[in-house]
């Protein structure tokens, strides 16, 4: 599993990378091995160039934390939807659900290769809610892009 946190204050070292590190922290009690943590600036192009080289010849979970949200730079959907081949609206959809807040989001989730990505939000807490939601299928979705079969 990689973990790629967008953010530009990340980046300039005024921000620590709380919401990676609670990625990593949550997928790795639920069995997950991180093998890689990135940071990049916001920016449409900045993801997409991530999310590429993230996913090359990768086959396993990708999540995305940050610029989801309304402000000027939040861009994070539209670097991922730049390069997905397949969308999975289900996923993001069961994020938005789990708070107020997440009517806010624009995050989105689909398939590059056999990666599966999915957007995350900024917040620690956000990332939290939003992995609760969709972890219990996680392992199958990754199971089905590899190439079983639906049980």
């Amino acid at each position: 599993m990689k973990v790629l946190t967008v953010s530009d204050g990340v980046v300039a070292g005024t921000r620590e990378d709380k919401s990676g590190a609670v990625a990593a922290e949550v997928l790795g009690e639920a069995g997950f091995d991180v093998i890689e943590r990135r940071v990049v600036a916001d920016g449409v192009d900045s993801v997409a160039d991530a999310l590429r080289e993230l996913t090359h010849g990768f086959a396993g979970l990708v999540v995305t934390t940050g610029g989801t949200g309304f402000g000027p730079r939040d861009l994070t959907p539209e670097g991922t939807v730049a390069v997905l081949e397949r969308d999975a609206p289900g996923l993001a959809e069961a994020m938005r659900l789990v708070s107020p807040l997440g009517r806010l989001s624009r995050q989105r989730a689909g398939t590059i290769g056999d990666a599966l990505v999915v957007n995350l939000p900024g917040s620690s807490n956000g990332v939290r809610e939003c992995l609760d939601a969709v972890l219990d299928v996680l392992p199958h979705a990754l199971d089905l892009l590899a190439g079983g079969r639906p049980h």
